[in-house]
């Protein structure tokens, strides 16, 4: 048995509940593509989204990219419980910051 640890580190990160989302566009390509989220961003959600994993030659990191527009990307986003809590723009970069409250919070319980 050889232990993976990169492995290991991908299978804790999706076990945690991860209830933020990044969604960014680059502004002159409104109509898409748009980038979903990182290697680590829930697969199923980026499923939902048609997004596929991306590793661009110079980057040291993996994106789900999605050929929808922005627009798109936040109503299916919407649909399934996320909602825009912040938006900036880096450069010629836009960026929406997505949120998803769990049940508890939704229900304006506390954890213990």
């Amino acid at each position: 048995f050889v232990f993976d640890r990169e492995l290991h580190f991908e299978n804790k990160l999706r076990a945690i509940n991860m209830p933020y989302v990044l969604i960014s566009a680059q502004i002159r390509l409104a109509i898409g593509p748009t980038m979903c989220g990182d290697e680590w961003a829930d697969p199923e959600v980026m499923k939902y989204l048609n997004a596929e994993l991306i590793h661009t030659i110079g980057n040291n990191f993996k994106e789900y990219i999605c050929s929808d527009p922005p627009r798109v990307v936040l109503d299916k986003m919407e649909k399934i419980g996320y909602k825009v809590i912040a938006s900036t723009g880096v450069g010629q970069t836009i960026v929406w910051t997505l949120y998803k409250p769990d049940g508890d919070a939704q229900n304006g319980e506390t954890a213990s």
